[in-house]
């Protein structure tokens, strides 16, 4: 793994404006804002994280739906702004955050491999240079020409997938895509990050899988209440993090940060 930092985090935290009021309709919202009635509140995704990634290494973030994993990746990737901190990235990044993001469902798989490719900063001589081998690596044969709206999550995956790895990325991130694949697909996946860490592209995953964390990445992460609850080697911080869940039996984790032997 090189040394040489792609990611790095100091005291990043990310609020939220919540609406406190409901409205039926836009003409109910309008009244409530011209008379200055409306109020928010505060809600704090992120608070106070601190990260370093470097070039090769492959970062499991793990916690609770709502602990802040997904911001946290929206954060690193540049789609959200942080309320406070500092965010620094090197190289090209390759963000697959949900199923779907950067297609457009009217579209045909083929058309979308453009289109995604394109907002991932590929030139249209790139990708027709790629186009074959994506959808060979897809396995979706046929369908690599119908409306994407008919695909399954499974397809969806395998597209995005196949499109943000088509290149070598400097910082290739993953949120929970790998959980939505079939056997044989996570099998090429992971076959296919193992290739992309030997030619040094960071690896940020965010998984509910726990077995997939472990057998993918060599660093993890923990997060709960979005701060650091743990990090360093992958098996004592998932040991933590399934001993706070049978222990306090759906209950919020501790938010105090726990120190696990480092990577």
């Amino acid at each position: 793994m090189s040394s040489e930092v792609v990611v790095r985090l100091e005291e990043v935290a990310l609020c939220y404006r919540l609406a406190k009021q409901r409205h039926s309709s836009i003409k109910d919202f309008a009244i409530h804002w011209m008379k200055g009635a409306l109020t928010y509140e505060q809600f704090w995704a992120l608070q106070g994280i601190d990260l370093t990634v470097r070039a090769g290494e492959r970062l499991g973030i793990i916690g609770r739906n709502g602990a802040g994993k997904s911001s946290l990746l929206k954060v690193v990737s540049g789609v959200l702004k942080p309320t406070r901190g500092t965010v620094e990235t090197r190289g090209q990044m390759a963000p697959i955050l949900e199923l779907g993001t950067g297609f457009d469902h009217e579209l045909t798989g083929l058309e979308n491999v453009y289109l995604n490719a394109l907002l991932l900063g590929h030139s249209r001589r790139e990708i027709e240079e790629r186009v074959a081998g994506i959808v060979e690596f897809s396995e979706l044969g046929d369908f690599i020409r119908s409306p994407i709206r008919t695909y399954s999550s499974g397809m969806l995956a395998r597209l995005g997938f196949s499109i943000a790895t088509a290149w070598v990325p400097d910082v290739l991130i993953l949120d929970e895509v790998l959980a939505v694949g079939d056997a044989h697909f996570i099998v090429k996946s992971r076959q296919r990050l193992a290739e992309l860490r030997d030619s040094g592209t960071a690896l940020l995953l965010v998984s509910h899988d726990l077995k997939a964390v472990r057998e993918t990445c060599d660093r993890c992460l923990w997060i709960d209440g979005g701060r650091i609850a743990a990090e360093g080697e992958v098996g004592p911080v998932v040991e933590l993090y399934e001993n706070a869940l049978e222990v306090q039996e759906g209950g919020p984790a501790a938010a105090e940060r726990i120190t696990a032997p480092a990577a």
